[in-house]
């Protein structure tokens, strides 16, 4: 399964007049007394940018809109034939509540809900005189002063209006108007927003795709293929490497499986040093996940092909962090193994040594992707980083705790709170949890130095045992953070805002998010 591409791009032409399939505005609901003298067009204020866009429909948009139903409300989308008024035959009046809005997730919602359809409308030519058309051309150009911005969305080449093609393979790109003097400021951030979105899509393709066809070695090769394509330093450690090396966590949850298991390392160096700071990527990448000898129920089980999203969204961050480049070294961590039944299965009662030498009593088979984890940022630490985040759909105690929008972050508490910050700045929200000392008490095992779970198989404290197991494989001079995206990683409903149905892309915004931040602030 492939999303469709989109390309992002800058032009300075007024959006009335471009040969584009949809214009998309930003439409808010008003506030206090209704201006009485304005009848309906009182109860809608546009959005920044609409000016010639109204001036082309002779300041009776609002009212026009209104009158479909519009209220502002966010996310609602209200969508008309222009017939002939603006080039496009199709405008889009998405709500984005109360005027000023402003809070970008908000946006990033209501921009998501008019794209699918839009480049898909029927051209509706309209009976137009030439004075009438002059008259909305000088409106227009009056207009064109006040501009501020909206989006223009066109089809991909060779779509005409009105021929629909599956929806698999449209690709909308997205202009947005803007002056010339300040086109240079914005272009970064445009090409900064299309890198983004492309690891996010990246992300959501890997987990997407049926788990027959991504098993640890194709998915290994794939992430490789990637990353060298992209100039980033590879190395794959296959079944022989890992076991040769001491990597017991990932050896033993991919021994039940006749697809063995991989370990890649991916590699961004900055120019010259950059600024000294190294960080580390780790996700966890189960392909499948049955359960293991401690298999799961069959329903939902399905749905455990995502249960390699963190790998996914490292392996695409890092792709997306050779384009952007940074000034620290970067380095991504991605095991991969898949959880199976059979007669070669790590089982409960077995003790399994780790990369960095501490000794695993297994309880619970279903709890594997902490033992990969472990190897791997055990691997980090001894290759040196200043900072790890680790991320992965590691327990079902994340979505008890905090619902299937908001992860939970443990480790480092002064990191814990900048991966709020940044999850907050861009819309994948997180919450800081703690990892109480009767929490590990509860893990202490009488044959290793922890137990996998609580040794009583107590799951109280369900998600903190996750982080709590975690912590003992970071070196105490490393910050560190675990997120846990159990919930927010893959999305079960219909599709909302700019959310797809299945993978989400979590939290490859917020990892990029950091990145630069460590990069600016250390």
């Amino acid at each position: 399964m492939t999303s469709p591409s989109t390309t992002l791009s800058l032009v300075d032409t007024d959006p009335a007049e471009l040969a584009v399939d949809a214009i998309v505005i930003g439409v808010h609901s008003t506030t206090g007394e209704q201006d009485a003298t304005r009848g309906l067009a009182g109860t809608l204020l546009l959005a920044s940018g609409a000016e010639s866009i109204a001036a082309a429909f002779d300041g009776k948009l609002t009212e026009t809109l209104a009158l479909l139903g519009a209220t502002g409300g966010p996310g609602e989308v209200i969508k008309l034939a222009t017939l002939g008024t603006v080039t496009a035959p199709v405008l889009a009046a998405v709500g984005l509540g109360p005027e000023p809005s402003g809070a970008a997730p908000a946006r990033r919602r209501c921009a998501g809900r008019p794209a699918p359809p839009c480049g898909l409308w029927p051209a509706r030519p309209g009976g137009d005189d030439a004075a009438a058309a002059g008259r909305r051309r000088r409106r227009r150009r009056a207009a064109r002063r006040r501009r501020g911005r909206c989006w223009v969305v066109t089809a991909s080449p060779g779509t005409r209006p009105g021929r629909s093609r599956p929806a698999a393979s449209r690709s909308p790109r997205y202009s947005s108007p803007c002056r010339t003097p300040r086109t240079r400021q914005r272009r970064p951030r445009v090409t900064r927003a299309r890198t983004v979105a492309g690891a996010v899509r990246r992300t959501r393709d890997w987990v997407n795709i049926a788990p027959e066809r991504l098993r640890p070695p194709a998915f290994a090769d794939a992430v490789a293929e990637a990353g060298r394509a992209a100039g980033l330093t590879v190395e794959v450690l296959d079944e022989v490497a890992l076991r040769e090396g001491g990597y017991g966590g990932i050896i033993a949850v991919g021994q039940g499986s006749e697809a063995p298991p991989r370990l890649v390392k991916l590699t961004y160096t900055p120019a010259g040093g950059g600024t000294g700071k190294r960080v580390a990527l780790v996700g966890k990448g189960i392909t499948f996940d049955t359960g293991g000898i401690s298999i799961k129920p069959a329903q939902g089980m399905w749905e455990m092909k995502s249960d390699m999203a963190g790998a996914a969204a490292v392996a695409a961050t890092m792709l997306a962090v050779a384009e952007l480049k940074p000034s620290v070294t970067v380095t991504g961590y991605v095991p991969m193994a898949e959880n199976m039944p059979s007669g070669t299965s790590y089982r409960p009662g077995d003790v399994v040594t780790m990369f960095n030498g501490k000794k695993v009593e297994v309880l619970n088979t279903d709890a594997e992707g902490r033992m990969i984890l472990g190897d791997a940022m055990a691997r980090a630490c001894a290759d040196g980083c200043d900072y790890l985040f680790e991320t992965s759909t590691l327990t079902g105690g994340q979505v008890v705790s905090l619902g299937k929008r908001i992860s939970g972050v443990m480790g480092t508490a002064e990191l814990c709170e900048r991966v709020r910050g940044a999850g907050d700045a861009v819309g994948e929200p997180a919450w800081p949890m703690p990892l109480p000392d009767d929490v590990r008490k509860g893990m202490d095992s009488d044959v290793a130095d922890i137990s996998q779970v609580n040794a009583g198989m107590d799951r109280a404290g369900h998600m903190l045992q996750g982080g709590v197991f975690l912590r003992e494989f970071v070196t105490d001079d490393v910050a560190w953070a675990h997120i846990d995206i159990a919930g927010p990683s893959y999305h079960t409903g219909e599709a909302t805002g700019y959310w797809t149905k299945g993978g989400t892309g979590v939290p490859v915004r917020t990892l990029l998010h950091l990145i630069d931040d460590v990069a600016a602030n250390g």
